[in-house]
């Protein structure tokens, strides 16, 4: 039994659905977001909406019990808030950290929509948390 179907049987087909469907749409809003980061006068808007993005996935991963985006969205957020307190524009290293955040976030919702049996791997450049976030 897959990823979606373990989802299907615990919450009932029209709540897997709901959290994929707004998994995808979170994802396909973050490349964008996250290449205005490095515009001045976009960053503030920009940071706040990942970071209200990756919020609402933790809290949605952590209902469904799906550790690996809930472990990754967790640091995403925290990552986002420290960011959130600066005034940009976003070093190239946070922008290539958090491109290669989303790519994992996407290879999960193929994982899921797929009915993979497990996750992906983590990449392991994720752990590279850059040191300087901001220019």
């Amino acid at each position: 039994m897959g990823l979606l179907k373990s989802l299907e049987i615990d919450y009932s087909y029209d709540i897997a659905e709901e959290f994929l469907s707004h998994y995808a749409l979170m994802c396909d809003l973050m490349e964008p977001l996250i290449i205005s980061l490095s515009r001045p006068d976009r960053y503030a808007g920009s940071i706040n909406e990942l970071f209200r993005i990756f919020h609402n996935i933790k809290s949605a991963a952590g209902f469904m019990r799906l550790d690996p985006i809930l472990k990754l969205t967790t640091l995403a957020e925290e990552i986002c808030e420290e960011a959130r307190a600066m005034s940009g524009p976003a070093s190239d290293e946070f922008v290539d950290w958090l491109l290669i955040a989303s790519d994992q976030f996407d290879r999960y919702r193929s994982d899921i929509e797929s009915d993979a049996e497990f996750f992906s791997p983590l990449d392991g450049n994720i752990v590279k948390i850059p040191e300087k976030l901001c220019v």
